[in-house]
C-alpha cells in the first residue's frame, strides 16, 4: 500500500460530517456550496474543491479567527487535504494546524502533518507528528514501519528495532525485515542482519535494495564469495544497476578475477557510479596489473 493510498484511507476517519441535506429549504447557502465542493473533492478535482471550500470558510470566519459552527473545521481539514494533493504544502500545514487546535486529541491531523513533512524531507517533524499520532490510536504496522525507518535515519537503532519488531508481529513484510537488518548491521550484529536480509529477500525477491544491503554487509567482513552471490541475484532483477555492478566488481577484483571485475567496474562507472573510479584506478589501470 502506498503512502498516498494510506492517507486517502484514513483522511475521513473520525472527521465530523459537515454536510446536511442541501434540498432542505432552510439550509444555509454555504452548506449547499459545501456539498458542491465535496462533489469536486470526490472527483479528485482538488483545485476546484479548494476554491469552493475557501468561499465557505470565508463566509463563516468570525473576527476571533474561529468558527462558531464546529462542523466547519471538517471543511478546513478537507481543504488541507486538497492543498496537500496539489503540493501546496505550506497552505496545507496552515489549515491542518487550525483543525488540530480545535481537535487536539485527534490522530488524523498529526498523520497529515507527518505526510506533509515527508514531502518536505523534514525528518524531525515527521517523527514528532507521527509519534504523536501513533500514541493516539491502535498500533498500525504501516506507521510503525514508517517510524522505524525514520529512527534508523536518526541512528536511533534500539528504538527503531522496537517499532519494527512490533510491526513484524502483525504481518510478514519484506521491508520490515530489511529495516531490521539495517538495525542489526549498524549495531554490530552481522549474523542477525544477514538472517533479516535473507528473510526480506524470501518475502520480496524483486527488491534490489535488499540484495545491496546484504552484499555491502558481506563486503564489510571480506566474504567476497557471499557478496558475489547476492550481486548475481540482484543483477538478475536489474542487469544495469550501478551499485550492484560496483559491488560485484569489487568482490571479483578482491578474488583476483580481474578481467571480470574490471568489466563490471567499468560498466558501473559508465552507468553513473563514480565510486567505481577508485577501484578502476587501483585494480584495472595500475601499471602493476
Amino acid at each position: 500500500m502506498s503512502w498516498r493510498t494510506i492517507h486517502l484511507v484514513f483522511v475521513f476517519l473520525a472527521i465530523p460530517c459537515s454536510i446536511v441535506n442541501a434540498q432542505n429549504a432552510k439550509t444555509p447557502k454555504w452548506k449547499a456550496l459545501a456539498v458542491e465542493a465535496d462533489t469536486l473533492y470526490n472527483r479528485e478535482d482538488y483545485a476546484g474543491a479548494a476554491k469552493l471550500y475557501t468561499k465557505v470558510l470565508e463566509a463563516n470566519l468570525m473576527k476571533s479567527g474561529k468558527y462558531e459552527d464546529r462542523s466547519l473545521y471538517s471543511i478546513v481539514y478537507r481543504r488541507a487535504v486538497c492543498y496537500y494533493s496539489l503540493q501546496q504544502f505550506q497552505k496545507a500545514l496552515e489549515d491542518v494546524n487550525v483543525f488540530e487546535a480545535a481537535f487536539p486529541m485527534a490522530a488524523q491531523p498529526k498523520l497529515l502533518k507527518a505526510f506533509i513533512y515527508r514531502e518536505l524531507d523534514d525528518i524531525d517533524n515527521q517523527l514528532t507528528n507521527l509519534s504523536m499520532a501513533i500514541e493516539l490510536q491502535p498500533p498500525n504496522p504501516d506507521f510503525l514501519k514508517w517510524r522505524g525507518l525514520l529512527l534508523i535515519q536518526k541512528a536511533r537503532y534500539a528504538e527503531a528495532k522496537a517499532d519494527l519488531k512490533m510491526a513484524q508481529g502483525f504481518q510478514d513484510d519484506g521491508e520490515v525485515e530489511a529495516y531490521l537488518g539495517l538495525c542489526y548491521y549498524n549495531t554490530d550484529d552481522p549474523d542477525s542482519a544477514l538472517l533479516s536480509f535473507d528473510r526480506s529477500i524470501e518475502l520480496n525477491p524483486l527488491s534490489v535494495t535488499t540484495y545491496l544491503y546484504a552484499g555491502s554487509l558481506a563486503l564489510s567482513f571480506d566474504d567476497y564469495a557471499l557478496c558475489l552471490e547476492y550481486m548475481n541475484l540482484a543483477l538478475q532483477v536489474d542487469s544495469k544497476n550501478p551499485e550492484a555492478l560496483l559491488y560485484k566488481g569489487a568482490a571479483l577484483v578482491q578474488m583476483n578475477r580481474l578481467d571480470e571485475g574490471c568489466r563490471c567496474l567499468n560498466r558501473a562507472f559508465y552507468s553513473g557510479n563514480d565510486d567505481a573510479a577508485d577501484y578502476l584506478t587501483e585494480y584495472c589501470f595500475s601499471t602493476e596489473n
